[in-house]
């Protein structure tokens, strides 16, 4: 591949589940209206996430979900590919020679609680003492003990379609589960939502509800091609938001939230950081600001902040 002009074919990855395939056909619409010119191939890869149905921990944690990707990128038989930002490890978990080449637009956020179907809506807070609330998220176990101890976190899997309807037929483990918003209205399952949690109580993950193209950090053609999709102002959040947890190298089993927000008058960008405590003790906190031209500085600091703080202790702790 040489230009835009020149490139006449573009091969990208994505994982096949329904919630991935809504967000491929975002960028394929996307990617198609910008160069109608160049035939473009959707190459559907199965993740070790996806197939496993044990404890993330058992194959790697959210590496999982990006390893087989990661080879078809770094080999060659794709340009490009497609994933949720807070479903992407680290720096520090997996290979080297990966970017972000562009990223939409920001969605909600927030995570809900989930019922079984026909069940009248309630709250975190008026669930019986007992009730099974499945996660498979670190974060969300250390939330719901923390800000809900009559409850009991236990750990689901499978994609969130599949959650919902197995929890429908009673064959989830769980009463009840969290999952997020901008998922489930992904899958037309908004309304399935029995309480919206605020985000400024039950923290939202680091790169919640962004979609991430991700390319060969020396593929500098398929840079040029991806900067166009690029949400300028997303971009901003994403950068500070992964420069925190790189700081922090948290694998797996890290209870964290990391969440920025940008003012783009004043041309700042402000990064809320939370490392909490898997078995429920006093979570750690810092609040840090910083010019939206460097927001991996500004994430970086917050990290340091935390780590200054002892987060290194919380970091990887079991549950």
């Amino acid at each position: 591949m040489t230009s835009s002009t020149t490139t006449t074919r573009f091969r990208m990855g994505t994982r096949p589940s329904p919630m991935a395939m809504e967000q491929t056909g975002r960028v394929e619409t996307a990617f198609r209206t910008l160069y109608p010119h160049i035939d473009l191939e959707v190459l559907r890869i199965t993740s070790q996430g996806d197939q496993h149905r044990g404890p993330l921990a058992e194959i790697g944690g959210k590496g999982a979900f990006t390893r087989r990707a990661d080879e078809h990128l770094l080999d060659g038989r794709v340009e490009a590919t497609i994933a949720c930002a807070k479903d992407i490890p680290g720096p520090h978990d997996r290979p080297s020679g990966i970017t972000i080449g562009a990223v939409l637009p920001r969605e909600d956020v927030r995570d809900v609680l989930v019922l079984p179907a026909g069940r009248p809506p309630t709250t975190l807070d008026a669930l019986p003492p007992g009730t099974r609330v499945g996660t498979s998220a670190p974060r969300r176990a250390a939330l719901l003990k923390a800000l809900h101890p009559h409850l009991v976190p236990v750990p689901i899997r499978g994609n969130a379609d599949t959650r919902v309807n197995a929890l429908d037929a009673g064959a989830l483990g769980a009463d009840a589960m969290i999952a997020a918003l901008a998922g489930l209205r992904r899958l037309g399952l908004a309304d399935r939502a029995s309480q919206i949690l605020d985000p400024t109580v039950w923290l939202p993950a680091a790169g919640a509800g962004i979609v991430v193209i991700e390319h060969r950090a020396d593929d500098h053609t398929t840079s040029q091609l991806l900067a166009p999709l690029t949400h300028g102002p997303t971009r901003v959040l994403v950068d500070a938001e992964r420069a925190t947890l790189a700081t922090l190298r948290g694998g797996c089993l890290t209870a964290a939230s990391v969440h920025a927000t940008l003012d783009e008058e004043a041309e700042c960008v402000t990064v809320h950081a939370v490392v909490l405590d898997p078995v429920g003790g006093a979570p750690l906190r810092t609040v840090t600001c910083g010019p939206a031209s460097d927001p991996t500085a500004v994430g970086r600091r917050a990290g340091e902040q935390l780590l200054d703080a002892g987060a290194a202790r919380l970091v990887g702790v079991r549950p």
